[in-house]
């Protein structure tokens, strides 16, 4: 091949291996995100953060490692997030190998009450997982809103 010809790309997939469990451990991780939003709790947002971890926020800001994402979360919280409400929907969850996952969610503002103010996801976040000590660690997660139609 000289570079400019197409070769056939692989499926690049772990079938090999039972991922139920992981897939609920990873579920869970997006759960307690979801609840450290609702709570204003910036310490939960970021306990499954690995300590190199790059998060990328909705507006395009690139936040590099775990006490950065902290200190962005603490601000948020206490400030333009403080009365702000979430649900998330895990939308889909792929292991490319046995100890690496690719997950989607979807996010719908909420009252107070959890009541739904979105009826379709206002954004989108996809994550990027690592298994390393026999648990899931976020390595990478970049949040996109969604345009809406006027």
């Amino acid at each position: 091949m000289n570079g400019t010809e197409s070769a056939i790309a692989p499926v690049v997939e772990d079938a090999g291996v039972d991922h139920d469990g992981d897939r609920a451990a990873i579920e869970a991780i997006i759960k307690r995100v979801e609840t450290a939003y609702n709570t204003n709790d910036a310490e939960l947002m970021v306990a499954d953060l690995a300590r190199n971890a790059v998060v990328g926020n909705a507006v395009g800001v690139l936040q590099y490692g775990r006490d950065d994402v902290l200190a962005a979360s603490r601000a948020g919280l206490a400030g333009f997030l403080k009365d702000q409400y979430v649900r998330y929907d895990v939308l889909d969850v792929r292991f490319p190998r046995p100890d690496v996952a690719i997950a989607h969610k979807g996010a719908r503002a909420t009252d107070a009450s959890g009541a739904l103010i979105d009826v379709d996801h206002a954004m989108v976040a996809i994550y990027v997982l690592v298994k390393e000590s026999g648990r899931w660690w976020v390595v990478a997660r970049q949040n996109t809103l969604i345009p809406r139609a006027e």
